[in-house]
């Protein structure tokens, strides 16, 4: 009767006399070894329970929360949902475990449950394509505002530790034969009491899935999965490295013929403010004291398209709206290169992680990683950086296109989190305490607030200040400011914190944005616009939807792709 493979081994390995036969103590050990040996089959199942249960903790938590889930019903929901999350988890790694891979894989599966497990748990987010697009384009800098010792910890727990007990138990080698049929079996069989599951407990799990959106998003690391699918797939369905052409019959309107100075027009784009953060919005505490100064509006009922600044951003600049531009067949070129198609001086200064290709085609500068003393440090600067050198930046500009007219955008840092202390200079520290972690967690509400309220001071002192810059170049210019912020912020409000959220799921506090206008008497009158009409208006619903056609409209460039429905100034302007 024929030896398993691993039994000759061990048998060659103890003959005596045998050429390259090994000690005995030796070949004990090696017998211990191969008697320890796990099956790959049960490698997977183990490996499965562990994501399922232990790395689900988030999503047993929030099926804690739900309303009307308690007692027998909650038994029922968290038993049938492990149960499917273990069948599924098991089923994929069937077909990607074999035998170079089983480790490897498993190994990648526990980090990824691991990581995902501590930001469920730690923000209250949720991990879906816009949240994973945000995870891949995160830059040094906001990853090391990430970092504390609970991620470490929480990391340790469910990824270290499992794998190092997976890297240190002895797997039983199969024939690739057999290997193969083991998978097939595990992968079978997975599905099949999948299905199973489903159709027994399909009218509870239909009416959680249906009346509780968020929850499949919580289904971890399966959601990281679909998520990084989701994203694969896009090229397939839309040729990204191809930009169609827009407003090629962008030309300037007739105020150019008779200006005397040609406009300057500032775009400030937020980074995560709360428009019912800022005091001249009605906030009790004096956020924006150096605002209230100036003679400006600012819109109150204003909503941002996305809830994150890589879906938000792109979508500002489109002409396309929200839905439009989440639905579009092809990319195309932005606002940026309309105004620029037209004539005009376009400049972007990026103080974060990037202009998301909208700035692209345009004359841009980082200003991140600058070393100016007073406004640098820690590898970031405060947002000031920004108008150091700033004329001489628009000096570099093409003269020609300056004559006509300048638009400098400005990207900020603004109050971006976690931590939130980072975002203002001791000088602008008006709340106090404040929270000086980026674990949130170990916070109270109280100083979390004021950290963050102390970042938008400095965001009324960086507009203020930019405001007064503008002042000083009425001489030779006409200028004006628009201020909008790319999405707001949750600050523990149903322990949910950051932003990031699915846009039809997402807190108000993570879609309503401020926006604000001020005009210098010059550009009010070329533009012949009313500010007394616009602080009328200050309460009218509007989006990011009319931010495309809101600037060609005030910087009057004439162009097919301008709808003068969706320009939010065109009603205040004079006939």
């Amino acid at each position: 009767m024929s030896l398993h493979p691993a039994d000759d081994q061990a048998a060659h390995s103890l003959a005596p006399g045998f050429p390259g036969s090994i000690s005995a103590p030796a070949g004990a050990a090696t017998l211990s070894r191969q008697q320890r040996a796990l099956h790959p089959g049960w490698v997977l199942v183990l490996a499965s329970l562990w994501l399922a249960t232990v790395c689900n903790v988030a999503l047993w938590r929030e099926l804690t929360r739900l309303p009307g889930l308690h007692g027998g019903q909650l038994l029922q929901a968290s038993l049938s949902l492990g149960l499917m999350i273990a069948l599924t988890t098991c089923g994929l790694l069937g077909a990607l475990a074999w035998r170079w891979t089983l480790k490897p894989v498993i190994t990648l599966f526990l980090f990824s449950a691991a990581f995902g497990a501590y930001f469920m748990m730690a923000y209250g987010v949720v991990i879906d394509p816009t949240m994973m697009v945000n995870t891949l384009q995160t830059d040094l800098r906001e990853t090391r505002d990430l970092l504390n010792w609970r991620m470490l910890a929480s990391v340790v727990v469910l990824a270290v530790l499992p794998s190092v007990l997976l890297w240190r138990q002895p797997v039983r080698r199969l024939g690739a034969l057999r290997h193969t049929l083991t998978n097939a079996i595990i992968f079978i069989a997975s599905s099949a009491l999948l299905v199973l599951t489903v159709m027994l407990s399909f009218q509870g799990f239909s009416s959680l899935m249906r009346n509780h959106t968020h929850v499949r998003y919580l289904i971890n690391p399966l959601n990281s999965f679909y998520a990084l699918g989701v994203i694969a797939a896009k090229p397939f369905q839309r040729n990204e490295t191809v930009i169609l052409p827009l407003g090629e019959d962008a030309r300037l309107g007739a105020s150019y013929a008779r200006q005397n100075k040609p406009p300057l027009l500032l775009l400030v784009l937020g980074e995560t403010a709360r428009s019912g953060n800022f005091s001249i919005n009605g906030y009790q505490r004096p956020t924006t004291p150096k605002l209230a100064q100036e003679t400006l509006v600012s819109q109150r009922n204003a909503w941002a398209c996305g809830t994150s600044t890589a879906a938000s951003l792109p979508c500002l600049f489109s002409h396309l709206g929200r839905e439009g531009y989440d639905a579009r067949p092809a990319s195309y070129e932005g606002l940026l290169d309309v105004l620029q198609r037209a004539g005009l001086a376009v400049l972007w200064i990026d103080n974060q992680s990037g202009c998301k290709g909208v700035c692209d085609r345009v004359e841009s500068t980082n200003t991140s990683l600058l070393k100016v003393p007073g406004l640098c440090d820690g590898g970031e600067c405060f947002d000031e950086v920004m108008l150091d050198r700033l004329d001489e930046r628009i000096a570099a500009l093409s003269a020609e296109r300056r004559a006509r007219g300048v638009v400098v955008v400005m990207h900020q840092m603004g109050s971006h989190g976690p931590a939130y202390y980072k975002r203002s200079p001791a000088a602008f520290k008006t709340f106090k305490p404040e929270c000086s972690s980026n674990a949130l967690q170990e916070c109270g509400h109280d100083e979390l607030i004021n950290a963050y309220d102390n970042s938008i001071v400095y965001t009324d002192h960086f507009l203020s200040r930019s405001i007064q810059w503008l002042k000083a170049q009425e001489p030779r210019a006409a200028p004006a400011l628009i201020y909008a912020s790319d999405h707001g912020e949750s600050l523990g409000e149903n322990n949910l914190y950051l932003h990031g959220m699915p846009y039809s799921i997402a807190p108000d506090v993570q879609k309503r944005v401020p926006w604000i206008t001020w005009l210098s008497p010059s550009f009010e009158q070329r533009a012949k616009l009313s500010m007394a009409c616009l602080n009328q208006r200050r309460d009218a619903p509007i989006s990011h939807d009319n931010y495309f056609h809101s600037v060609l409209g005030v910087m009057d460039v004439q162009t097919g792709v301008y709808q003068r429905t969706l320009d939010m100034y065109a009603p205040c302007v004079r006939p």
